[in-house]
């Protein structure tokens, strides 16, 4: 009976880890959408209660933290249990950097709610669509352990990063243009970057998910369409100073 009762508190601790990421992700998912909409919007309460939300990721980070170490010391798991928990710990830390780049994004909304609106700022949309469906598609992966769907998320990051690189080309054109558009063509730069980089970061859930299951790393070179280290743009000639 003591063994069916440890086994039957082992399960409750997992599943209750799963429900923790799971929880986590979900106010990631609904911080990110918010911060999106507050900068196509421009509605800069809305993105005020996207940067007040950003305390709930952290406290359920910490309870991700605390329950996986006290699993880990009490139960000493192996094989499967051992890297689920391995792997909500670092899901945990990737829904938390999700949640910290939304409130980046709304932070930037609402200094570039204080000037004119600028044409660049189209392409926040379509970007910010791709990268909402990752994320629903990663946590979708987790649930469900469905290492198909995560390998699809995984190779959606190149879209993403080609659809920034794009935007980055665009905006420094657009700044050099008119010296009066550079401020709102940095903040909308930083925008785009943090949109980016939590694309990166759903595709870190995709590999964990992958070597949860499958017990060895996704070991393909990692798609990649950021150019824009590498970008170059020729001065407008007669552009305003």
């Amino acid at each position: 009976m003591a063994s069916e009762h440890v086994v039957k508190s082992f399960e409750e601790e997992l599943k209750r880890l799963h429900s923790l990421i799971s929880r986590m992700g979900g106010i990631a998912e609904s911080q990110l959408a918010d911060a999106i909409r507050a900068v196509i919007e421009r509605d800069s309460e809305l993105a005020a209660e996207v940067v007040e939300g950003d305390p709930k990721v952290d406290e359920l980070e910490r309870e991700v933290d605390d329950l996986a170490l006290k699993v880990l010391a009490l139960r000493q798991p192996m094989a499967v249990d051992l890297r689920s928990i391995l792997s909500a710990l670092k899901i945990a830390a990737e829904l938390e950097r999700i949640a910290d780049y939304a409130t980046n994004v709304a932070k930037r909304s609402i200094a570039l709610n204080q000037i004119p609106p600028v044409r660049p700022v189209h392409a926040i949309p379509r970007m910010g669509q791709v990268v909402k469906e990752m994320i629903k598609d990663v946590l979708d992966a987790y649930v469900t352990s469905d290492v198909d769907k995560a390998v699809r998320v995984w190779n959606r990051d190149e879209e993403l990063d080609e659809m920034y690189s794009s935007l980055f080309r665009e905006l420094l054109t657009y700044m050099m243009e008119d010296a009066r558009n550079i401020t709102a063509a940095t903040h909308l730069l930083f925008i785009a970057k943090n949109i980016e980089r939590i694309g990166d970061h759903a595709t870190n859930i995709a590999e964990t998910i992958y070597f949860q299951v499958k017990a060895v790393p996704l070991r393909e070179a990692r798609p990649k369409g950021d150019a824009s280290s590498f970008t170059i743009v020729k001065p407008v000639a007669g552009a305003a100073k």
